[in-house]
């Protein structure tokens, strides 16, 4: 049996489409649902961001000073969660006003 292309190219385009729409809700949730939830300022000239709660951890980003971004109340070895396996040190965070970071 022969597939004609046109249907084949739709049924991708559509598989995608609907693969994406169900991963999207839950990536960066946490400050549009709830406005107190914890959001922080970056103190440093640059912030590095790290895959774990380590000093030695590899470095997986970076942040400017004054940027802002969503993070976890979680607090482990002076490094706050910023998101999985994204960690940065609380000496040069500051919580938002307003924000629950505990």
């Amino acid at each position: 049996m022969v597939v004609p292309k046109g249907i084949l190219i739709g049924g991708g385009v559509i598989a995608v489409a609907v693969i994406y729409s169900m991963g999207a809700p839950s990536e960066g949730a946490s400050s549009t649902t709830n406005p107190a939830a914890c959001r922080v300022s970056v103190t440093a000239d640059i912030l590095n961001v790290r895959v774990a709660p380590d000093a030695k951890a590899d470095v997986v980003g970076k942040f400017k000073q004054g940027a802002e971004t969503d993070a976890d109340p979680a607090v482990q070895n002076g490094f706050r969660k910023l998101g999985e396996n994204r960690w940065a040190s609380t000496e040069f965070l500051k919580p938002l006003a307003g924000r629950n970071c505990g």
